[in-house]
């Protein structure tokens, strides 16, 4: 069973503190690189979170355009909404809903963005359908997830270190999703598939990169849950904030991108 991450008010600052680190910004930078939207799109944020991605996209969309927000989280849909637009920038319509039950029209978006939510999702191929149902013909998606067994973090102690990273999993539906995405998106009707591997590493430690934040997070989630040890993750978190030159992270994201096919695919024989 999975553990969701709290998105109160303080957790919701918390991650917007992480999405503000370089190595989100860069991976948001090769996200909208990737999507290549233009001029007078309209295109949907799937678990916008705070709202940095929809923004962004906004000022490429321009004035013509129009960006969907849709988030299920009331604090992070506040900081969102908080959040300023450049000139010249679409509209940023903010609207709770999850990647399962999208509250848009059929075929009326240009584009779809997910990023870090699917992961979360247990009804995978439910979130797919519901992406493919809002998108227009020949429209498309871009999908990113984490595989949880790429990360590679040194520390002092490295069975404490498995310790951690394994009751970490739990707070996910699918700590491996990337693995079956190619398949899931197929049988969704998606054609055109590719993947593509957006590396996070951080080499030396600095408390604002992405692994010296998240460490905070994963103890703070941990700390007081059953079956884990308060005292085993203050001393982790200890270990992997004082390895000065010595710290190494990385982990893998990979993307997926796709079209929903201006003609039906054929069905799959039997």
């Amino acid at each position: 069973m999975t553990g969701m991450l709290p998105f109160d008010e303080a957790g919701a600052r918390r991650l917007e503190a992480v999405y503000t680190t370089p190595d989100v910004i860069g991976q948001r930078r090769e996200v909208r690189r990737l999507l290549a939207l233009q001029p007078g799109e309209h295109v949907v944020d799937i678990g916008a979170g705070p709202g940095l991605l929809a923004v962004e996209m906004a000022a490429e969309v321009g004035p013509d355009g129009r960006v969907h927000a849709v988030e299920p989280g009331e604090s992070m849909r506040a900081l969102a909404a908080a959040r300023q637009r450049p000139p010249d920038a679409a509209t940023v319509e903010i609207s709770p809903g999850s990647a399962d039950a999208l509250p848009l029209p059929d075929a009326s978006v240009d584009a779809a963005v997910c990023t870090q939510v699917l992961e979360y999702v247990p009804d995978v191929p439910g979130a797919l359908a519901e992406i493919h149902r809002v998108l227009r013909p020949g429209g498309r998606v871009l999908v990113l997830d984490t595989d949880w067994d790429s990360i590679v973090w040194h520390s002092r102690d490295p069975a404490r270190t498995a310790r951690i990273l394994a009751a970490w999993d739990e707070h996910l539906a699918d700590p491996h999703l990337p693995r079956t995405l190619g398949p899931a998106l197929r049988a969704a009707g998606f054609a055109d598939v590719r993947a593509e591997v957006l590396p996070l590493l951080n080499v030396g430690y600095d408390p604002h990169t992405y692994s010296a934040m998240n460490a905070g997070t994963i103890a703070g989630y941990l700390e007081g849950r059953p079956g884990t040890d308060t005292a085993d993750v203050r001393a982790w978190l200890d270990d992997v904030t004082s390895m000065g030159d010595a710290a190494f992270f990385s982990l893998n994201r990979y993307v997926f991108l796709a079209r929903r096919p201006v003609t039906p695919l054929p069905a799959s024989p039997g």
